[in-house]
């Protein structure tokens, strides 16, 4: 099942670093074989508020997801981001196909 990393910038000061952390963060992927599905995009918002840009990067699964934000290359890159922006990441489980809304209301009650 595939999982996502989610990054909510709500701010990002376009510095030299910020220039490095993009250059770099592919290479830091290709292992684990995560994609970019978002990257850096200011969403329309259509109820509520959001701040910022948002970044979803896909993975086949949650230890690829997990072992990618652990790895050397991607933490030898992250302060280049954290320095330099506000907001925060975070990795979470996609549903299987054919998943349907209800079923957490009975996941829920269980």
């Amino acid at each position: 099942m595939p999982t996502y990393a989610f990054a909510h910038l709500q701010t990002v000061d376009f510095n030299a670093e910020i220039v490095e952390y993009i250059e770099r963060i592919d290479a830091t992927l290709e292992p684990f074989e995560g994609r970019f599905l978002i990257h850096g995009e200011a969403p329309t918002v259509v109820d509520g508020s959001f701040e910022g840009m948002l970044v979803a990067i896909e993975f086949p699964d949650r230890e690829r997801a997990t072992a990618w934000y652990e790895s050397d290359a991607y933490q030898q890159i992250l302060p280049l981001r954290t320095r330099n922006a506000t907001g925060g990441a975070f990795i979470v489980d996609g549903v299987a196909p054919g998943y349907r809304a209800a079923s957490f209301v009975a996941r829920s009650k269980a």
